[in-house]
């Protein structure tokens, strides 16, 4: 083979080196969990180096032409016919062609990873819609930040509150009320989740996820805007009217030793809007 042939092979196969090193580098960056960067710039490098290695050996080792053929007669001689099939051989040495199934092989076991993740480990929808940022011991806080205590929450307001560094988590939102727990009734084992009538809901409406932003003091009811739902706060936020079918999730509270307000675990159910799970 000539020097310019020889000097394409060793670029394809550089191409291809280039898409082995690529893939190792993809995979890495999934395995350590480390660096998105790492795994972006592995497929990045992995894919260039195939299309570079493809681009030379097509534009290099591979018959150019133009090649023209007259229509008659139709069957060529057997001289041009073994002439052409020649020409046609595969030109590539052994070197592109193994680097080539290199590229090929760790490209197609680093794609693996992602595809692995989706079929065996991926996150399962109805896990990341039953939890939200709530924990137990997680203090509240207005949306400017400030922890809430107990006197900051007079009786007849609403406020709401967010978990603790998760203020732009919108499936964390809740509702803090403070009633008076002579007429708390709510449903049974909950009892113990409120502190001295202060009692918190989801603030997101369960018949659409709408915001419930209105608070009907005298009736001690919330009010969704969006369709009307209205919920009755003194009987665990139970839906009294509108579309909505469930009642707000509630949030179970106490006071940490420093004072301040902190959540007793995570909503009781799913919040926002219904979703179909397995039972």
């Amino acid at each position: 083979m000539s020097d310019p042939g020889r000097r394409a092979e060793r670029g394809i196969a550089v191409g291809f080196a280039v898409t082995v090193l690529g893939a190792a580098l993809a995979a890495t960056g999934y395995v350590t969990g480390s660096d998105r960067l790492l795994l972006g710039l592995g497929f990045c490098l992995a894919f260039a180096g195939l299309a570079a290695g493809f681009t030379l050996w097509a534009a290099r080792l591979l018959p150019q032409g133009p090649y023209v053929e007259e229509r008659e007669p139709m069957r060529s001689p057997p001289e041009e016919r073994e002439a052409l099939e020649s020409e046609f051989e595969p030109p590539a040495g052994r070197l592109p062609r193994r680097m080539l199934t290199a590229a090929l092989g760790t490209l197609g076991l680093a794609g693996l990873f992602p595809l692995r993740s989706l079929l065996v480990h991926g996150p399962s929808p109805a896990v990341a819609l039953a939890t939200t940022a709530w924990q137990d011991g997680v203090r509240l806080v207005d949306q400017d930040g400030y922890l809430i205590r107990p006197e900051r929450v007079p009786q007849g307001t609403m406020l709401t509150v967010f978990p603790e560094g998760h203020r732009d988590t919108g499936d964390s939102m809740a509702l803090l009320l403070h009633v008076d727990p002579a007429r708390l009734d709510l449903p049974r084992g909950r009892e113990s989740w409120t502190v001295g009538g202060i009692i918190a809901y989801s603030k997101l409406c369960t018949h659409a996820g709408c915001p419930v932003g209105q608070y009907m003091r005298p009736e001690e009811r919330l009010v969704c805007p969006c369709h009307q739902s209205v919920f009755d706060v003194l009987r665990g936020a139970e839906p009294v009217f509108g579309p909505a079918a469930r009642s707000l999730p509630q949030l179970p509270l106490r006071v940490g030793l420093d004072g301040v307000l902190v959540a007793a675990g995570d909503f009781h159910e799913p919040v926002g809007a219904g979703y179909w799970r397995p039972m």
